[in-house]
């Protein structure tokens, strides 16, 4: 077997602008970085049986991912991207309207690389320089589990 290095931009990120009961996955386009993370927490759980090593144990998982986006604008109408323009209004919202079901995985079918939970939204435009492009900065704070799906681009086997 020969294998390759996995490249970052093999990732496709979706936003389900329907509801629960009926999904809407939606592409968001214009993505420059993607960061996704998970951190543990981890608290002392130290025992005289550990002869004086430090003992821990993990208590929880947070998730969370870092997108910095090309801000998309339909030339024609002067609409920005329905996407976009979902998540910027998520992150203006409180309660329900504040959550936003989330998935990425890999766009090229890895089956062991595709993911989803629920997050909350930080809009960050970066502003800048008369000639820069409109860039920013969402931040997806996960709520809850991030759960492993079967990718939307698997091959599917008879």
């Amino acid at each position: 077997m020969s294998e390759v290095t996995a490249l970052a931009r093999r990732y496709a990120i979706e936003v389900n602008t329907g509801t629960a009961e009926t999904p809407t996955w939606s592409r968001l386009l214009g993505v420059r970085e993607f960061s996704p993370t998970i951190e543990p927490t981890h608290e002392d759980d130290s025992l005289y049986e550990h002869d004086g090593w430090v003992g821990n144990v993990r208590t929880g998982l947070a998730w969370s991912a870092e997108v910095v986006i090309s801000h998309r604008v339909d030339a024609a109408t002067g609409a920005y991207n329905s996407v976009h323009r979902h998540l910027r209004n998520s992150a203006m919202a409180f309660g329900a309207g504040s959550l936003v079901p989330i998935r990425y995985f890999d766009r090229n079918g890895a089956v062991d690389d595709a993911w989803e939970g629920e997050a909350l939204v930080t809009w960050e435009p970066e502003g800048g320089e008369h000639t820069n492009p409109d860039r920013v900065t969402v931040t997806l704070t996960g709520n809850g589990p991030l759960v492993a799906i079967t990718n939307p681009t698997a091959p599917v086997t008879p």
